[in-house]
C-alpha cells in the first residue's frame, strides 16, 4: 500500500529529551529518516510494565499485508519475553470498518489464532468480499463461530472502543500505508520504508524485522 514520506535531515532527527538512541549497529546498517522515523511526539503505550512494545498496522484487503504475515508470524513466535506484539487493524475509509470490527472481535473472542489467517486466505485468495457486516457475519458462520454470540460481540461496545483505540493509535503513529510497524511509541519503519529502493518485497519485509529488532535492542538498553 502507499509509502509515507519521510523528510530526512534536521527535522527528522528531531528527539525528545530522554529518548534513546538507535545503536551503532542500527546506525550502520539503517539510517534514520531514510529506514526508520524517530517520533518527535511519543505514543502511549499499553503494555505491561517492563514489556516492550511493537504493533503492527495491517488491513485485511492489502496484499502486502498477506504478503508479510508468514514472516511475521515466524518473527513473532521467536520474541523475547520483554517484548509485547499486538496487530491494530487501520480504517483509512469507511469501507475498511467492518474487517477492522472483524479484528476487535477475533481479539475479544480470543479466536485470532484459530481465523487471522483464513480471513486473509478468503479476501487474496478466494476474492472474499468481506466489506459488509453481514458478509463478516456469514464468513465466521462458516468457519465454525456461533451466529449470535459474534454478532452480539461485533456490535458491542467493547469491540467499537477498540475500533476507536485502533483509529487513535494510527493518527498518532501517523499511519498512512500499511502494513507497518510501531515500536514502542518511539520509532516507526515498514517493509516499503527499510527495505529502500530497488528491494523486493522479501527484502523489505526481513530488513523491517531486523531494524525493529534493533530498536528493541536500543530501547531495552535504555
Amino acid at each position: 500500500m502507499k509509502r509515507r514520506e519521510f523528510v530526512a535531515g534536521s527535522s527528522a532527527a528531531l528527539a525528545l529529551g530522554g529518548l534513546v538512541s538507535a545503536p551503532a549497529s542500527a546506525q550502520a546498517g539503517f539510517q534514520e529518516g531514510r529506514h526508520y522515523v524517530r517520533l518527535q511526539q511519543p505514543v502511549p503505550v499499553s503494555a505491561p510494565a517492563g514489556k516492550i512494545e511493537v504493533l503492527e498496522f495491517f488491513w485485511y484487503g492489502c496484499p502486502h499485508c498477506n504478503a508479510f504475515e508468514p514472516t511475521l508470524e515466524a518473527w513473532v513466535k521467536k520474541l523475547p519475553a520483554d517484548v509485547a506484539f499486538r496487530r491494530v487493524h487501520v480504517a483509512f475509509r469507511p469501507s475498511f470498518e467492518p474487517l477492522q470490527r472483524l479484528y476487535a472481535t477475533l481479539e475479544n473472542m480470543n479466536l485470532v489464532e484459530a481465523l487471522h489467517r483464513k480471513v486473509f486466505y478468503a479476501v487474496h485468495q478466494q476474492g472474499a468480499r468481506l466489506d459488509k457486516p453481514e458478509a463478516v457475519i456469514d464468513f465466521v458462520v462458516a468457519n465454525g463461530v456461533d451466529r449470535t454470540k459474534f454478532t452480539e460481540m461485533y456490535n458491542s461496545f467493547g469491540v467499537q472502543s477498540k475500533v476507536r483505540q485502533g483509529k487513535q493509535l494510527s493518527e498518532a503513529y501517523k499511519i498512512d500505508g500499511v502494513p507497518a510497524l510501531g515500536i514502542h511509541g518511539r520509532f516507526y519503519t515498514s517493509p516499503a520504508l527499510a527495505g529502500g529502493e530497488g528491494a523486493s518485497e522479501i527484502q523489505g519485509q526481513t530488513r523491517a524485522l531486523a531494524l525493529t529488532d534493533q530498536l528493541v535492542a536500543s530501547l531495552r538498553k535504555g
